[in-house]
C-alpha cells in the first residue's frame, strides 16, 4: 500500500471529531472544530496514520504518542512546552514530536491539514 499525500492533491472530506477535548487536548482559545480521517492502522494499532485538520484558535495537547507530520494546508506555531520553543509552519514543511511532550497549537489561518504518521511505546518494544 502506498498512500500519497501532496500539496496539489484533491482535498477529501474528512469525519467530524468534535473539540480538542475529544481528542484529549485543552482549548486555550476557540471554539475550534477538529476533523480527520485514519487511512492506515487504527486508534488501537500501533502504528497509524491519515489526515487531521482543525480550525482556527489555540490549545495544548500532551502527545500521547510519538508523531511525524506535514502540514498541507494553512499555518500555525508550535510551541514546545518544556523548552520554549516556537515554530511557524506552512504548507509543506514538517516535524516530528516526541510522545509526551507537551505543545501548544497556534492555528493562525482559517484552518490547517496535515498528514501525519503516530507511533506509539508499545511498538518501540517490538522492534
Amino acid at each position: 500500500m502506498m498512500l500519497p499525500f501532496k500539496l496539489d492533491m484533491d482535498r477529501v472530506a474528512l469525519d467530524t471529531w468534535g473539540a480538542p477535548e475529544d481528542i484529549g487536548a485543552t482549548t486555550v482559545e476557540g471554539p475550534i472544530a477538529v476533523s480527520g480521517k485514519i487511512l492506515f492502522g487504527s486508534l488501537k494499532s500501533p502504528l497509524s496514520g491519515g489526515l487531521y485538520a482543525a480550525s482556527q484558535g489555540k490549545y495544548r495537547v500532551t502527545y500521547p504518542f510519538h508523531e511525524h507530520a506535514t502540514l498541507l494546508d494553512g499555518q500555525l506555531a508550535l510551541t514546545d512546552e518544556t523548552t520554549g520553543q516556537t515554530v511557524i509552519y506552512g504548507p509543506g514543511d514538517s516535524w516530528i514530536i516526541a510522545e509526551g511532550t507537551t505543545v501548544l497549537w497556534d492555528i493562525r489561518s482559517s484552518h490547517i491539514r496535515k498528514s501525519y504518521l503516530a507511533v506509539t511505546s508499545a511498538s518501540e518494544a517490538q522492534t
